[in-house]
């Protein structure tokens, strides 16, 4: 079996010039992930308001989607609960309903299978402020006031659950923007809009992806529960040219470290959110979402196929 190919920086240059010249259908195609992403997140906020504000109901007296994004129940008997709220609560001392149980292992072993941080891209409602100001900040010649560890964000997590169990209150789900952008929605805007202002302004002026990159404790919850999911991003480095366009368009471009790519041949990290941007642009189809038990496979085939 043959080594490696080593690839110049021509051969970059030559995949970023792919990249540019692709035609309108390519360009539309490769968006696929952003529109799929919106369409979920609007969605599930529509499911929230159409049953809050329009009685939205699935039969008779069972409404379609009640609560909020930390516990809801879907269908009238489907319990879903954030897991984060749920440990949260227990280390304030309150007793837990066997339902909230439920739901929190419902929707804990979900983002165990598919990655935790998929909530991030796919769920949460204040990535739609973070993308828009990461979309204008990359528009703008806006440099970084300063830098932080993305690290911080774990120091963060561990300061809510200390702080849960000295008060004996949520502590994040006390300040959480991301329970105040969907009240904002759902009832109106009210104070928590100045919430989601600064958190505009903090990403746009300040710092690229501060608050889902470096702060949001919720987000590095959901990194460490992702750390074994199923669903991964596959790396192919045989085709791979280091033209770099992955880790320019990714918000955590930490998990493109292509020494550890090219070592597992996957994003292992649980901080990728599954957002699809680098799969989506990636001029040489190096990147792709699969299943971890295929990757293998997939890796194993294609170097029994070389000479």
């Amino acid at each position: 079996m043959s080594g490696m190919p080593q690839y110049s920086r021509a051969d970059a240059l030559a995949s970023i010039e792919k990249l540019r010249r692709r035609a309108w259908p390519a360009r539309f195609w490769s968006w696929r992930y952003i529109v799929l992403r919106r369409l979920s997140q609007f969605g599930i906020l529509l499911l929230f308001f159409g049953t809050a504000h329009w009685g939205w109901q699935a039969a008779k007296d069972v409404p379609v989607l009640t609560g909020n994004l930390s516990a809801s129940e879907f269908m009238g008997w489907f319990p879903m609960a954030d897991p984060f709220a749920v440990l949260q609560i227990f280390l304030t001392g309150h007793l837990l309903q066997p339902e909230v149980i439920l739901g929190a292992a419902i929707v804990l072993g979900f983002y165990l299978l598919v990655g935790g941080r998929v909530y991030c891209a796919w769920v949460c409602p204040v990535n739609l402020v973070t993308d828009l100001a990461g979309w204008l900040r990359q528009r703008l010649p806006i440099p970084a006031l300063f830098a932080l560890s993305r690290n911080l964000r774990y120091l963060v997590l561990a300061a809510a659950l200390v702080l849960s169990a000295i008060t004996g209150v949520a502590a994040f789900e006390w300040v959480s923007p991301i329970g105040m952008m969907h009240r904002e929605i759902i009832f109106g805007f009210g104070l928590g809009f100045l919430a989601l202002s600064a958190i505009f302004l903090f990403d746009l002026l300040i710092l690229k992806n501060g608050w889902c990159g470096h702060l949001c404790p919720l987000g590095a919850f959901y990194g460490v529960v992702g750390r074994t999911a199923l669903i991964r991003v596959r790396f192919d480095k045989a085709s791979c040219t280091h033209c770099g366009e992955c880790a320019r368009v990714c918000p955590e471009p930490q998990v493109l470290n292509l020494k550890k790519l090219e070592e597992v041949g996957l994003v292992a990290s649980g901080e990728c959110s599954n957002c699809g941007r680098c799969t989506a642009l990636c001029p040489e189809d190096s990147l792709n979402f699969d299943l971890r038990p295929l990757i293998r496979k997939h890796h194993e085939a294609r170097a029994g196929g070389q000479v």
